[in-house]
């Protein structure tokens, strides 16, 4: 009888047991597939570089404390076996079949670990060529701010001044001969206001306002020659190109002021008998207070400026007419608009501009 109830509790063990090692082999099968899983995912993300590598990295760690986890739990498992009273080939069977899973599950642990350290690698590589390719997209912008090479015509660029400061400008790079006589036409657009700042000034030793156009806060626009002052009827901070031209003559000072090739005013006793004097300054977007320099933010271009040109003469009517719908073009003998002609600084920027395109579109 004793006999007999020993066999039964040992075959009762023993099913125990058995069920165990079913439920140990299970473990072991999904963490196979776990790891097997997780490799296809991380070749798959290997293969093209993660959007956030950090929540990767995240995901292998998880996945490796749960895998540290059941390892922890297969040894408590094998400490409880060894303590048991079980028969020595089960015992010896259960502790061989412990020993290969937590081989198996160190091995999977320290190829996580490689996998993870070559992921953060790979994410310093992706991040340093990020880096390198956003350098190099900051190097083109810069120098295609620095203007010019790839205009179509050296004629067809405009200059961007986008913001009021006392730092954003034109120069043009010849100065003005003495003149008598002088048209000044340009296409412009600013929205800015009050006032549209200054779009240009010439400024000479002893005179800072030798020709200047201006709009001042809420002041009229105003052309001055030698500081000498008229208003001009022109309305122009709309936001739309507006093409603009400006004849004066030292007899008598008379004057005319155009828009959109209309006559808008003309005036006269304008710094009469005074020559334009040589050897100064032309800039573009400021008020000169000292010869090319000392700029006033307030009194500061805000807009785009183009086709900037200077005649010693006095323009006929019909030929600013036309320049101003597009139908001619002539550049001026005194100053020409070309690239090479002009300088921007402090952060004003050359661009392309097909102008008559672009005022058709704006209107």
């Amino acid at each position: 009888m004793q006999l007999r109830e020993t066999i039964l509790q040992q075959k009762e063990t023993i099913v125990i047991q058995l069920g165990t090692i079913k439920e140990l082999t299970s473990k072991l099968s999904r963490c196979e597939s776990d790891s097997e899983a997780f490799r296809k995912m991380n070749k798959d993300t290997m293969d093209d570089v993660p959007k956030d590598p950090n929540d990767t990295i995240d995901v292998l760690g998880k996945t490796m404390q749960s895998l540290k986890d059941r390892l922890e739990n297969l040894e408590q498992m094998r400490a409880n076996i060894s303590g048991a009273s079980f028969p020595n080939e089960l015992r010896n069977l259960l502790q061989r079949r412990l020993e290969d899973l937590e081989n198996q599950l160190l091995k999977k642990v320290n190829e996580l670990e490689e996998e993870k350290s070559q992921l953060y690698n790979e994410s310093v590589a992706h991040r340093q060529r990020t880096d390198s390719t956003l350098n190099s997209l900051m190097n083109r912008i810069s120098e295609l701010e620095k203007g010019g090479a790839g205009f179509k015509s050296p004629e067809n660029f405009k200059i961007s001044l986008p913001l009021r400061t006392n730092y954003l400008f034109g120069q043009v790079k010849k100065s003005l001969p003495e003149m008598y006589a002088f048209t000044i036409c340009m296409w412009l657009k600013s929205g800015s206001s009050p006032g549209i700042g200054t779009p240009f000034s010439y400024g000479v030793p002893g005179q800072a306002n030798e020709i200047v156009l201006i709009e001042w806060g809420h002041n009229p626009i105003e052309l001055l020659i030698n500081d000498k002052v008229a208003q001009l009827p022109l309305s122009l901070s709309d936001g739309r190109w507006h093409h603009i031209c400006i004849t004066w003559t030292t007899r008598d000072g008379l004057w005319e002021a155009y828009q959109d090739g209309q006559r808008l005013g003309s005036g006269e006793n304008l710094a009469p008998w005074h020559p334009i004097k040589q050897g100064g300054v032309l800039i573009l977007g400021q008020e000169q207070d000292v010869v090319g320099g000392r700029f006033d933010a307030t009194q500061a271009f805000v807009g785009e400026l183009s086709h900037f040109n200077i005649w010693d003469r006095v323009l006929r009517s019909t030929d600013i007419i036309a320049m101003s719908n597009c139908s001619s073009y002539t550049p001026g003998n005194v100053v020409a608009w070309t690239d090479s002609n002009i300088e921007v600084f402090g952060g004003a920027s050359k661009w392309p501009l097909e102008l008559c395109e672009d005022r058709l579109f704006d209107n």
